[in-house]
């Protein structure tokens, strides 16, 4: 019996398929084997085809049944995880009218400044937890003002999970979970938010049906079912976007527990059991994968929510050096080396990694990636290495510090393999920088998924059974006599932004 995620990335979509008795991955790929393209027409803008996330997903699940040699017939079930907050719009015959609007695009950035300015800091802190920001419901108010034609044709707004939903089920709906991060949600009212849709004037039939983010979301069709040489009926039953996933694949439920990436953009993600919101909107709350809207706020058992610290400019500055600075045969590993052999603090040497779009943490300010105090005498390619990771794991810090004074307690950060977290360096770096000790996971989010899929089909009972068989790879403790040179390190770079 077997599992089976879907992870629409904006680099990558990546299958995998997991044994439901040991919780085992038994094969996973990802395509394309180049990183995804991603259209800026103009600065500040981010595109992508939601087609081509289909294609790629086509190409990955045909590699892992390559790979597993399973009958299609022993899949139980299908779960789907997304990168967040950005705007699908299809019409009437279920095309995408535009190519997808991701969440690195910042050009609704005013929108979402001016609805806040109509509804007022108090409202929207308070029932949407949130600015509208540069989210989805943003997105589509700058689509309604500059592209008239296309949003005429409109028939439903989709995050692009609920796309890849409907390309297997042929059903549109969206979670409460995915309404969130389109801050399309009241948390207080616990319904769509009919404020946010009268700002902006959307008409209500935009929003597709809501569906549970566990349970029977739809099942695989005969068009879908041949396509992907998978059964017909197979139920997808699963769907969240790309944090709250990453979360539950590091079993991370309950209030208190925190979970982070560092992929192309860097996150920390922990649980609130009650509601909350830092009220510059420099982190973001949005319901988690346990939430109960059904229940009133008040009810703390029921009550799960997501507080996410997203810093767009992180590991995309890792893999912008790997590109375009050192050699073409040097591997992020090679990399790691020789950021090693530069002291803490890079002999002065600081960056600032904020060149993929606007900041959250820094008031949707898009200040753009620089580099300070650089010195041809004295530095080498090993500083800049050096100096970018810093950056990085200095962002988190900077971003954490706004967490904690919303209250979260951040000793224990846990993590899957993957990314910047195969680095040892980067590792070691956060823990000496944030104090907090880290636990590294064998697993994922498109783990995760398959495994969100089990629980959504009752093949699981519970979260603990699903994740009883997480392997703890290394748990990395802070070095607490480098913690003075970490700390001079930041606040040199904290002075800079």
């Amino acid at each position: 019996m077997y599992l089976l995620g879907f992870d629409i990335g904006s680099s990558s979509v990546k299958a995998c398929l997991v044994n439901a008795e040991t919780g085992k991955t038994v094969a996973q790929d990802f395509f394309p084997k180049t990183e995804m393209q991603i259209v800026a027409q103009k600065s500040g803008w981010a595109e992508q085809s939601p087609e081509s996330w289909w294609e790629n997903l086509k190409l990955a699940n045909q590699s892992v049944l390559m790979q597993a040699k399973i009958a299609k017939e022993d899949i139980k079930a299908i779960g789907i995880s997304w990168q967040m907050h950005g705007l699908v719009l299809i019409d009437k015959n279920r095309k995408a009218l535009r190519p997808a609007i991701i969440w690195c695009d910042s050009r609704a950035v005013p929108y979402g400044e001016k609805a806040m300015q109509t509804l007022g800091e108090k409202y929207c802190l308070s029932h949407l937890l949130n600015s509208p920001g540069n989210f989805t419901a943003s997105k589509l108010a700058w689509v309604k003002e500059n592209e008239p034609h296309i949003y005429e044709k409109i028939d439903k707004l989709m995050l692009p999970g609920d796309y890849i939903a409907m390309k297997l089920t042929d059903e549109v709906s969206i979670t409460v979970e995915g309404l969130s991060e389109g801050i399309l949600w009241d948390f207080k009212e616990n319904r769509i938010s009919e404020k946010i849709l009268d700002c902006f004037g959307f008409p209500r039939s935009f929003i597709p049906e809501t569906t549970p983010v566990f349970g029977l979301q739809g099942r695989l069709t005969s068009t879908a079912a041949r396509e992907l040489q998978l059964a017909e009926g197979t139920p997808v039953c699963y769907r969240a976007g790309d944090q709250p996933n990453n979360a539950l694949s590091l079993n991370v439920f309950q209030p208190g527990e925190i979970a982070a990436t560092a992929g192309t953009s860097g996150v920390v993600y922990g649980v609130l059991g009650q509601v909350g919101y830092d009220p510059l909107s420099r982190v973001n709350t949005f319901a988690h994968v346990n939430h109960n809207p059904s229940s009133a706020p008040s009810d703390k058992n029921s009550v799960r929510l997501g507080v996410l610290l997203c810093i767009n400019g992180t590991g995309i500055l890792n893999s912008w050096i790997k590109r375009n600075i050192v050699a073409k045969d040097v591997s992020y590993s090679e990399m790691n080396v020789l950021a090693a052999q530069s002291p803490v603090g890079a002999k002065g040497l600081s960056i600032i990694p904020f060149g993929n779009g606007a900041e959250r943490i820094l008031g949707n300010r898009e200040t753009g990636c620089s580099i300070h105090g650089i010195n041809f005498n004295i530095h080498t390619l090993s500083d800049i290495i050096r100096a970018s990771q810093e950056g990085i794991v200095f962002s988190f810090q900077y971003g954490m510090e706004i967490m904690k004074k919303m209250g979260m307690n951040i000793t224990l950060i846990r993590a899957g393999n993957a990314n910047m977290f195969l680095s040892p360096l980067f590792r070691q770096m956060l823990a000496n920088i944030s104090g907090a000790t880290i636990e590294l996971f064998d697993t994922d989010g498109v783990a995760g998924a398959a495994k969100g899929a089990g629980i959504g089909a009752g093949i699981y009972t519970s979260n603990r059974e699903a994740f009883e068989n997480l392997e703890k790879l290394a748990v990395i403790e802070p070095e607490t006599s480098k913690l003075t040179e970490y700390r001079e390190a930041y606040e040199t770079w904290k002075q800079l932004i």
